[in-house]
């Protein structure tokens, strides 16, 4: 049961990367594609992480392998914030669709 439950954990973070890297390669403007990352690595880290953890030999390792997930979310907040600061000191306008 553990088996499976890991199994799956690890597959559907692997989806989540898929999908988040997919959103880079498509969204039109730097601040979309900041969104696709930001939400869909995340949720993708700790899913594998959590498949990880139930993979573990002991609590102590488990606790480790899930204390890098707020830590990772930390990080993306503070990066997303300095690209889109940064993009928007550039004076890099979000992207609109034109009317017919």
């Amino acid at each position: 049961m553990i088996e499976a439950l890991s199994t799956l954990m690890l597959c559907l973070g692997a989806f989540f990367y898929f999908a988040g890297t997919l959103g880079l390669l498509r969204f039109p403007d730097i601040y979309s594609r900041l969104h696709a990352l930001a939400k869909a690595d995340n949720l993708g880290l700790g899913c594998i992480l959590l498949g990880l953890s139930f993979q573990a030999d002991t609590l102590a390792s488990a606790l480790k392998l899930l204390l890098i997930w707020p830590l990772a979310l930390a990080a993306s907040a503070g990066v997303g914030y300095a690209i889109a600061h940064r993009a928007e000191s550039l004076g890099i306008r979000p992207w609109k669709k034109e009317a017919p």
